[in-house]
């Protein structure tokens, strides 16, 4: 996760780059006079037009969009892998581990859960390990796993979360530098350039859309994973439970 992140993080840094370069030379041109001409490209246009003309902050705003929007869709795809009952608890570990106690066997379960690592076997391993010290202190240590494990799946959640948060305050910055650029115009004392005036309003309209399309996907997507991921959290401690019920009266069987 951490190094995923770190690529993006990258990616990001290399995107802001290219777009300060693009937004210098976008911003002004020489003429064959020396002086300096506006772009023309910022009269009119589609949304391509809008970005490159909004000007350096503009730019920079926009990639910091884009970025939200691939780190949305990483953190979703992310989720749906991570946050199924299939991976978090295995059927073919739930059932080594039944039948291993069934036989009371406490090494052999312990055995298939370091075979096949994951959230249950980590919660189920806590147990285990603890097997001499008394049922007290295995349930405590269950508990303690049980905690850490849900904290590590419902993190992606908050990142997904975080994501839906920022995307809508990012939109908002646009619309707020498009106001302001679109005020400028009309209050440079001079008759209104109908383009700039537009470019600045779809500016404030592009960035809200754009904000509210990332917005709205990643917080459904976050209650509706988080809403799975806490059914599954309580089917892991149940089960958890009625695993470990027979510790009371098991013995560790020496090899």
């Amino acid at each position: 996760m951490k190094k995923h992140l770190v690529r993006l993080a990258t990616l990001s840094l290399i995107l802001l780059s290219t777009a300060a370069a693009l937004a210098q030379d976008a911003g002004t041109l020489v003429g064959e006079s020396g002086g300096t001409t506006e772009v023309t490209h910022r009269a009119s246009g589609g949304l391509l037009h809008v970005i490159f003309g909004s000007g350096a902050m503009g730019i920079l705003l926009w990639v910091a969009i884009f970025g939200a929007a691939v780190v949305a869709v990483y953190l979703a795809v992310d989720c749906g892998i991570t946050v199924r009952a299939s991976r978090i608890m295995p059927d073919s570990l739930v059932n080594n581990v039944t039948e291993s106690m069934a036989e009371g066997d406490v090494l052999k379960a312990l055995q298939h859960c370091e075979a096949e690592p994951g959230a249950l076997a980590n919660v189920l391993t806590a147990g285990f390990s603890h097997v001499e010290e008394g049922f007290d202190v295995i349930q405590e240590a269950v508990a303690t796993a049980a905690d850490l494990e849900t904290e590590r799946v419902t993190q992606k959640l908050t990142w997904l979360a975080v994501v839906g948060n920022l995307a809508p305050m990012l939109g908002l910055l646009g619309t707020v530098q498009g106001m302001i650029g679109a005020f400028k115009t009309l209050g440079s004392g001079q008759a209104p350039d109908v383009s700039l005036l537009a470019t600045d309003i779809s500016q404030a309209l592009y960035t809200t859309a754009a904000g509210l399309t990332i917005a709205v996907p990643c917080v459904a997507g976050f209650y509706a994973y988080r809403n799975v991921a806490n059914t599954i959290i309580l089917k892991m401690e149940a089960m958890t439970m009625e695993l470990i019920k027979d510790l009371r009266n098991v013995e560790v069987v020496e090899e």
